[in-house]
């Protein structure tokens, strides 16, 4: 990694617990989330030594400036990559490489941009790890339904069928981990998009596949900016992650087994979530004009019945990708991700059919409360728990066997 910009005005040279704040022009928000970052770490870690470290990409708004100012009665140390060196993933590289030198045991993140922070998101996400001995905290949201669709769609169910472990935010963006793991993390291989959008799948996933200790945490509501000017590229880098390290880790996957939920600590009710506009007609005509333009490659990676079934429904322009076939999809194109050499191009296909999904899941739930609509996310999940034998049977079978396997499971699902 390039060498930091850092600003440790009070000298600070140990810590117990760190509160890292990931950024890139977020000076409208970031000095809210240190001094209600601040309260937190005095209310209920007052005998701890602590500091709030903003880990920037060099902003160019003021963040350095509103982070440095805010009132808090912590200390504050700013870290930010050279100008020109972008990337969530570098700036949690230089939040780790700082765990290692404060000699902290535990660390806390929240993003710069959320609004719904309070003190006791330090108390719930901190004390698993100082006291229930656990390596990764993950949250707990009343979230838009509308509002992390590449979570909803893709990172939560993938991660439940294939690994067996039910984490439903798995790249939420505020958790905390310990030492260990962070550690750990230092060690793996950084990839290009673990740089950036990828390294908070990149945590979960080496947190699963080390062995680590992990439990979830209510928080209760998020409010933050949406993210959906971020989706493109966040889609790719997650995605491309998500993917490589999965096929990494094999062995981890191959038997089918039953899901494990992980255990739930913090708030048992969550609220009611922020609103958030979608446009079904934008989603539709991406999805149709990303189809068509991608059409070859999604027919080199998608088995030959599941193609059929998606290409009647994109000439007609009535798509409608249920849970099943979705699940199809993800694991046709995980499997070609690894036997094939359009990793990047598939990726990139994938996005049509994942708008296709996002499309449908808005039309099925418009009506629906924001309970009923969770429901469908855990039916969604479901569906690709009981379809992972669809995916094992890839690496066991013919094509010809699994494409029949496919058209068996649709035929039952018209």
């Amino acid at each position: 990694m390039s060498e930091q910009i850092k600003i440790n005005k009070e000298k600070i040279k140990q810590a117990d617990i760190i509160v890292g704040i990931p950024s890139y022009n977020e000076a409208d928000n970031i000095a809210f989330v240190a001094e209600q970052a601040s309260l937190g770490l005095k209310k209920y870690f007052p005998k701890l030594k602590a500091v709030i470290i903003n880990v920037d990409n060099n902003s160019e708004d003021g963040t350095k400036e509103a982070f440095l100012n805010a009132k808090t009665k912590v200390p504050k140390i700013y870290i930010s990559t050279p100008k020109g060196i972008t990337g969530k993933g570098n700036n949690f590289y230089n939040l780790f490489k700082e765990m290692e030198a404060l000699d902290a045991q535990a660390s806390i993140v929240i993003d710069a941009d959320i609004k719904s922070v309070t003190p006791e998101w330090i108390e719930y996400l901190g004390k698993p790890i100082l006291e229930k001995n656990k390596d990764f905290v993950t949250p707990l949201y009343a979230r838009n339904e509308y509002d992390g669709t590449i979570t909803n769609n893709i990172c939560y169910p993938l991660i439940a069928s294939v690994l067996g472990i039910e984490m439903r935010q798995p790249i939420g963006g505020d958790f905390s981990f310990s030492r260990k793991l962070s550690d750990h993390l230092l060690k793996q291989r950084w990839t290009p998009t673990i740089k950036h959008y990828g390294i908070d799948i990149f945590m979960t996933i080496n947190a699963i596949t080390g062995g680590f200790k992990m439990c979830q945490v209510g928080l209760g509501q998020k409010i933050h900016k949406p993210s959906a000017p971020k989706l493109g590229p966040m889609f790719t880098q997650v995605v491309d992650t998500l993917f490589d390290l999965l096929l990494s880790n094999r062995d981890k996957w191959e038997v089918q087994r039953e899901t494990t939920p992980l255990p739930i600590y913090g708030k048992n009710k969550n609220g009611k979530p922020q609103d958030l506009a979608v446009s079904y007609k934008g989603i539709k005509e991406t999805s149709i004009y990303e189809f068509n333009s991608n059409r070859k490659i999604l027919s080199r990676f998608l088995s030959k019945s599941v193609f059929e079934e998606l290409d009647k429904m994109y000439k007609k322009e009535k798509i409608n990708i249920t849970a099943d076939l979705w699940s199809k999809i993800i694991f046709d194109a995980l499997h070609s991700y690894d036997i094939t050499d359009i990793d990047g191009d598939l990726v990139e296909a994938l996005k049509a059919l994942y708008f296709g999904r996002s499309l449908t899941f808005i039309r099925d739930t418009m009506d629906m409360s924001f309970e009923e609509s969770e429901k469908e996310i855990q039916k969604q999940m479901k569906a690709f728990v009981k379809n992972k034998k669809y995916f094992l049977a890839k690496y066991q079978m013919a094509p010809t066997l699994v494409d029949s396997i496919a058209r068996r499971i649709l035929n039952e699902t018209v």
